[in-house]
């Protein structure tokens, strides 16, 4: 059998990582040897790739998002509203998905998170309408398409308005049908080897959107098939205020009284938590994805993450829904996270390392990840690519720095598993003009 072709990305302009300053060597998959400045490969070396124009990013991890969302970006009814009111108002909008449109929206979603330098997402679907049954195997089968790396949720809605819920009846299902599609998926597409390109958690909405008997099932199907938990919380006063009236307790306790308060779990948001629920999140291990343009578009706060990580919690980055971001690009959420948080924590704590390193060993971890997220040897070879020729970085001193500060929109060069999926700024077999004019046409059905 023919021995597997070595790549030597070379002297990148700046990394994450000085052990990697000369360079990474890929083989296969994987990365096989970091190399010091001015040094050479041990390896013999078929190809090389000269990076000195580039800077080198381990892959970008989308910790929290809805593909589906790409479709209603700026949408007229849903404009300047809070969390509740602006979900209400999409509801019967979303109601109307077809598969086509979760087809081409996830297309749309992970190419604009390619080109942001992402190589592994997150996405969580809860909406399955009559006629919508698929949708995470459409969505499973345009990320193999594309060869993005996906983590993908069987999320969930049982709890409609004619029970006290949110969302309108035609969006929900009964538990049984969730139960057993749940386990359908996990075992045609959920891979736990490592290296994996394609995992499922199961994602009960919100509280505000299931019943408590949902969310105690689903975490005995996750632990009997050792699968992750995923699920929206702690977001808005709002959700506060419902889990008192609907449940008597505040959301941690929630969580903890339908057995999701573990490691298994990581959660979208997570804001509104006091001194004892943060301490008590981290010695669960429970993870948390920021989703700080969401967070900043429907007024909704800023979440803890200093304190959350120190209590013991992975903290990880989401664009979140392109409803309540109007976007999916992953290096410029990387940039709110900074500025965010910078707001709370001071400028010092809240570093362009430290938001990086949410974006990439912070989301692994979220994902329960540890073949991800670093540029070390033995890891998989996902690595994004940004060059600094653009106009907002002419006069710019630090390259790292830079790619934050000043504002990285697109990298130049983006590899998944060991292959480049974006060269030159473009996805690879891609339409990209074909793909945006269908999601134009497939939007304004919807509108």
């Amino acid at each position: 059998m023919q021995n597997p072709k070595t790549l030597w990305i070379k002297s990148p302009l700046a990394t994450l990582d000085s052990a990697c300053a000369g360079g990474v060597v890929v083989s296969d998959n994987t990365i096989i040897e970091l190399v010091a400045k001015g040094d050479v490969p041990q390896h013999s070396i078929d190809d090389t790739f000269d990076a000195s124009e580039h800077v080198l990013l381990p892959g970008l991890i989308n910790a929290h998002h809805h593909f589906y969302q790409t479709l209603t970006r700026a949408h007229p009814v849903a404009l300047n509203k809070e969390l509740f009111s602006w979900l209400t108002s999409l509801y019967p909008v979303w109601a109307k998905l077809q598969p086509e449109m979760i087809a081409v929206s996830t297309q749309i979603a992970l190419t604009e998170l390619l080109l942001s330098g992402c190589t592994t997402a997150n996405d969580h679907h809860y909406l399955f309408p009559q006629g919508l049954e698929q949708a995470i195997d459409i969505q499973m089968e345009q990320a193999h398409r594309l060869g993005v790396r996906v983590h993908l949720t069987r999320g969930s809605m049982s709890l409609g308005q004619e029970q006290g819920g949110l969302p309108p009846q035609s969006t929900v299902q009964s538990e049984e049908t969730i139960l057993a599609d749940s386990e359908r998926l996990i075992h045609r597409y959920h891979d736990h080897a490592a290296g994996a390109m394609s995992r499922v958690a199961l994602a009960p909405c919100s509280p505000f959107s299931v019943s408590s008997e949902l969310m105690k099932a689903s975490a005995r199907l996750a632990e009997q098939h050792d699968v992750q938990l995923h699920t929206h919380l702690a977001e808005t006063h709002d959700e506060t205020e419902f889990c008192q009236r609907m449940f008597g307790m505040r959301p941690v306790d929630y969580l903890e009284s339908v057995g999701w308060l573990n490691k298994r779990t990581w959660l979208a948001h997570g804001i509104h938590f006091n001194e004892e629920e943060i301490i008590r999140l981290g010695k669960a291990g429970t993870g948390i994805a920021h989703c700080p343009s969401s967070n900043m578009l429907l007024a909704s706060g800023m979440c803890p993450t200093l304190d959350l990580e120190a209590a013991g919690c992975p903290v990880g980055l989401g664009v979140d829904g392109s409803a309540s971001n109007d976007g999916s690009n992953m290096i410029l959420e990387v940039r709110q996270a900074l500025l965010l948080q910078r707001l709370r924590y001071g400028a010092s704590k809240i570093t362009h390392q430290k938001v990086l390193n949410w974006a990439t060993q912070g989301s692994a971890a979220c994902l329960g990840r540890d073949d991800i997220g670093e540029i070390a040897v033995g890891k998989q070879a996902d690595l994004a690519l940004f060059r600094l020729d653009d106009i907002q970085f002419a006069g710019a001193g630090d390259p790292l720095a830079a790619l934050v500060l000043c504002g990285a929109q697109r990298a130049d060069r983006v590899m998944v598993a060991g292959r480049w999926r974006v060269t030159e700024g473009a996805v690879e077999g891609l339409d990209i003009g074909a793909l945006k004019a269908r999601q134009r046409e497939l939007a304004a059905q919807l509108r």
